[in-house]
């Protein structure tokens, strides 16, 4: 069927004003972190607007955007609208009827669950799909030598941030296999690239080291824990190769939530003191205060109170101090919510479950609403505590909140906490 001819976007252009797509895009990346989005916004993708190659933003860019221009709508920056067709989001022209079914190319939200990376100079990279349940699309791995610069670099890069903000927004299970392919092709060109400059190669190291642990964490929470205890170990690796205290940080924070979470406590604690250990010169209190509530969660599975408590001060100490220039980019899921709910997982570790049941409520209420995944994640916490507690009505209302708000959410973590829940109403459990 023959595409339909994009209809340039001028309501968007003349909101760019007398900037240059360069510094349209700069200020988009600037809103975005005013409000905790990610995105990798560039002249290119301001030029792929405004020619009407994107007819409707994904979700990341729609708050952006509404951020930036208050009071507007997506019609007014000249975007389709949106609706709900045979249970999935779809853009489609306003004011238009639906069609049974619709396959789009144009609308941006395709394009992010379609590519991870872009083929660029002389190394052909992957273009897998992160379509949710769709085929991806293997490219060749890069074969030969290959020069490797900033194209291939910024490529990994955009790869590790798609992944993120689909996981935020879905949950693993759909995403696991088909990330594997960027992943495969970021290793293959440290392996066979020429790089252009040590600068380059450094960034690469990171790049891989990153998409490692995202991929990693997805299998983590998908319920495939070997692989993920595999990606972890490969991203640490990584680490010590290229001498980057901030991913090897990064890896041995992940690897304690892991231990943590596959019962094995001593490990989790000695992962996060190391983690901590790589993360002293690094300019993030935000870090060492996760790094610290890692800690906080070994010792409260290995059932030591006091040391638990101590961790904790030192969490919420360092947290006060407040975020910094050095937070890491995949910390921003790291906020008031996130330390409340981990503060929650140590209690509920622990058998205070009403104390839990406070924190897990703190962190529902706290949780902007935009990280869906998350928000669903509290909220079957919450629900396992509340039973746990004895507030039966309370769990199962939750519980049922929970299931009401998992369309497009797949996540075997939250599914094993709302079993358990379910057991320990049924006194099952």
């Amino acid at each position: 069927m023959a595409m339909s001819r994009a209809v340039p976007n001028l309501a968007f252009r003349r909101l760019r004003g007398q900037h240059s797509p360069a510094e349209f895009a700069a200020a988009v990346r600037r809103a975005a972190r005013e409000i905790g989005e990610q995105v990798a916004c560039d002249a290119r993708y301001i030029g792929r607007v405004e020619a009407g190659e994107i007819r409707c933003p994904n979700y990341a860019y729609e708050r952006v955007f509404l951020h930036m221009f208050p009071g507007l709508s997506l019609s007014d920056l000249g975007f389709s609208a949106r609706e709900t067709v045979r249970g999935r989001r779809q853009a489609v022209p306003a004011g238009a009827a639906p069609p049974a079914a619709i396959t789009t190319r144009n609308d941006e939200e395709s394009d992010v669950l379609r590519r991870a990376f872009m083929t660029s100079g002389s190394a052909t990279l992957a273009a897998a799909s992160l379509g949710l349940g769709g085929p991806a699309v293997a490219i060749p791995s890069p074969r030969g030598t290959h020069r490797i610069g900033e194209a291939e670099v910024r490529a990994v890069e955009d790869a590790v941030r798609r992944i993120r903000l689909l996981d935020d927004r879905h949950g693993a299970d759909g995403l696991y296999k088909v990330a594997a392919q960027p992943l495969r092709t970021a290793y293959a060109l440290l392996d066979t690239g020429t790089m252009t400059r040590r600068s380059t190669e450094d960034r690469l190291h990171a790049g891989a080291g990153e998409l490692s642990l995202s991929v990693g964490w997805l299998a983590h929470d998908s319920g495939r824990h070997e692989d993920a205890r595999s990606h972890y170990a490969e991203a640490l690796a990584t680490a010590r190769v290229a001498g980057n205290a901030a991913l090897e940080a990064h890896a041995f924070c992940n690897t304690s939530f892991l231990a943590r979470d596959t019962g094995r406590y001593r490990e989790a604690v000695r992962a996060a003191q190391a983690g901590l250990r790589a993360a002293q010169p690094l300019d993030s209190a935000r870090l060492l205060s996760l790094l610290s509530l890692r800690e906080a969660g070994g010792w409260a599975g290995l059932g030591d109170r006091s040391a638990c408590e101590q961790a904790l001060g030192r969490a919420h100490q360092h947290f006060d101090r407040g975020p910094a220039e050095g937070d890491p980019e995949w910390m921003s899921f790291f906020g008031e919510p996130e330390r409340e709910a981990l503060e929650a997982g140590c209690w509920s570790a622990l058998g205070e479950w009403g104390r839990a049941a406070r924190h897990a409520h703190r962190a529902v209420v706290l949780q902007n609403p935009h990280f869906a995944r998350n928000l669903a994640l509290y909220r079957a916490h919450l629900a396992k505590d509340l039973a746990h507690a004895g507030r039966r009505d309370e769990a199962a209302a939750e519980a049922r909140r929970v299931a009401d708000s998992l369309d497009g959410i797949a996540s075997a973590r939250i599914r094993d906490l709302l079993s358990e829940t379910g057991r320990v109403l049924a006194g099952t459990y």
